[in-house]
Parts: structure tokens; sequence; C-alpha cells
């Protein structure tokens, strides 16, 4: 059925939750996963000495938080995916759904497996959804593991 599963990460237990489900699929369809956390390196625009420290420490912050999610996802898929062979990729991209889908089309995948979480639709207004814009923007299927 899918050959290549993209599994996406943002270091929270309900993301943890996508890939246990995204490995159990991929053993049932002997399919290849590549899990991806995105680092979106410019999430906001400022001027100035203060923009560039700024930067600096947000940086450090976001990547320090990839490494502690990406150290997760290996305790986890060593735990459970056996037999399935993965790869575990970090990537830089301006928006998170962008850093996704373009991270999909580069590996070829056929399926993307993301978490959401139950929000109400003036929440999803308010606050955006990184999987909402992954449904619209996506050609491929997407599974949403939903809390």
């Amino acid at each position: 059925m899918f050959k290549h599963i993209l599994v996406a990460i943002d270091g929270s237990e309900l993301a943890l939750q996508a890939l246990r489900a995204a490995t159990d699929l991929s053993r049932t369809c002997g399919s290849r996963m590549t899990v991806v956390f995105v680092v979106n390196p410019y999430p906001f625009v400022g001027v100035g000495t203060d923009f560039a420290y700024g930067q600096a420490q947000y940086l450090q912050a976001a990547n320090g938080e990839a490494d502690a999610a990406l150290a997760e996802v290996e305790t986890v898929l060593a735990a459970s995916a056996q037999g399935v062979p993965h790869q575990v990729l970090r990537v830089e991209a301006d928006s998170i759904q962008a850093g996704i889908l373009d991270t999909a089309t580069r590996q070829h995948a056929d399926l993307i497996v993301v978490g959401s979480h139950g929000r109400s639709a003036l929440e999803k207004l308010v606050l955006g959804s990184v999987t909402q814009r992954v449904l619209s923007g996506s050609h491929l299927p997407v599974l949403v593991v939903r809390d």
C-alpha cells in the first residue's frame, strides 16, 4: 500500500503517538519511514543589534529542542521499529509546513503522518494549525493522529 511514510515531529507527546502509529503502519505495509523535525530559522522579523542577539538565542533554543526531540525519536524507534528501515532528519525551512511538504517531495514519500490537537474552529483561526496547512497544501494522503 504505502512504500515510504514521512512522519513530522515537533517534540510533543502527540508527535510520538503519531510516530508509533506510523511505525506500526510501516511494519504492516513493509514500507520505509522518514522522520522529520523542521526548524524555522527566521520565525520573526526585527531590526538592529538586539535582533541579531535574539536570533542567535532563538536558533540555539530551537536546535536544542530539535536535539531533544530527535533523541526521543531514536529511543522510540530503537524500542519499536525493529525491521522498519528508517531515517531521521532535521531540516530548516521558512515555515514548518513547507519543510514537511518539501521533505515529503524530496524523499518521495507517499504518505505523511502528523499529530493534531483537537482544537476548536476558533482556536484554529486564532492560533493557526500546521496540520491544517499540511492538509491544505499536500498532494499526498495525510494521516492525522488526534489526541
